[in-house]
């Protein structure tokens, strides 16, 4: 569970507070959180709380997409932000401090919201999505971050990034497909959103709503590194609109082709791969029923 392991006293005592009658099932290795989110849907439960940061959500949206295709009855939703990033329960408008999380929670608000789902690299068969998916600079930052041994949250971002500026790799040429048309150039930066936020910080599609049906697109020309570093600026303030190099389109399907290679790809932070070519990008409209949201933000 890793650092969700050192608040598991807290959430105990919350949930009892407010009276919640649950069962705790901890995590053991990658992708046991899809399992039991999965096993969860099929024992018939009627919640799955995923007390986590953003890849134990995404784990446990996997796990409940798979149980519903399966047939199974499916259980809503909930978070409780335990993790290192909070981004899909920020953009779905769930309290992101624990204690109004679990009131949240007790309070039992539902709204419906679409996932998303990518097709490609490492999963031919797909990887669902709850917050969003970026391919190119950020992903390599990513990358970059997890390599390091003794460096770790918000501060090995920070070293990722300034080892990505100082290599800096080629914009990829791309191919882009959506519901308006297609588009073709180079790119060093697109995101791909449910949500609004990504990083904790860099707002991607601020105007995003996750249950209207679309996907929010923000695709970065290729930049030099001047141009680069005003636009994360741009991106912590949400601003990037304005910029002469951003391009943004909503839909519910995209397709992109780098046919010389070179797409580096994360869901919700999770890699999708390295140097991939093509990728497809869909949303499912309302797949997934979500507990605990804030009413004051709907």
């Amino acid at each position: 569970m890793g650092r969700a392991a050192t608040r598991l006293p807290l959430v105990q005592a919350l949930l009892e507070r407010q009276g919640i009658d649950y069962e705790i099932r901890l995590t053991e290795r990658a992708w046991h959180a899809a399992e039991l989110a999965q096993a969860a849907a099929s024992e018939g439960f009627g919640v799955v709380v995923a007390a986590g940061g953003d890849g134990t959500v995404n784990e446990a949206i996997n796990g409940l997409m798979a149980g519903a295709a399966g047939g199974d009855h499916a259980p809503a939703l909930a978070t409780l932000g335990v993790g290192r990033g909070n981004d899909f329960a920020y953009g779905a408008g769930i309290p992101l401090r624990l204690e109004a999380a679990v009131s949240a929670l007790a309070a039992g608000k539902e709204r419906r919201i679409d996932v998303g789902r990518v097709t490609g690299g490492d999963y031919p068969q797909g990887r669902y999505f709850g917050n969003g998916i970026g391919i190119g600079f950020d992903t390599i930052v990513g990358l970059e971050a997890a390599r390091l041994k003794h460096v770790h949250g918000f501060l090995g971002y920070v070293v990722g990034a300034l080892k990505t500026f100082m290599a800096f790799p080629p914009a990829p040429g791309i191919s882009l497909e959506h519901d308006g048309g297609r588009h073709g150039g180079k790119s060093h930066q697109i995101s791909i959103m449910n949500g609004r936020r990504m990083g904790g910080t860099f707002f991607m599609a601020p105007a995003a709503e996750m249950d209207d049906g679309l996907l929010d697109l923000c695709m970065a020309a290729e930049l030099n590194r001047r141009e680069m570093a005003a636009l994360i600026v741009a991106y912590t303030k949400g601003t990037q609109a304005s910029h002469p190099k951003i391009s943004q389109y909503r839909s519910t399907r995209f397709h992109v082709e780098a046919p010389e290679g070179g797409l580096a790809v994360h869901a919700d932070g999770e890699t999708i791969c390295r140097n991939g070519s093509a990728l497809t990008v869909e949303c499912f409209p309302s797949a997934l029923r979500l507990v605990g949201v804030d009413g004051s933000r709907q």
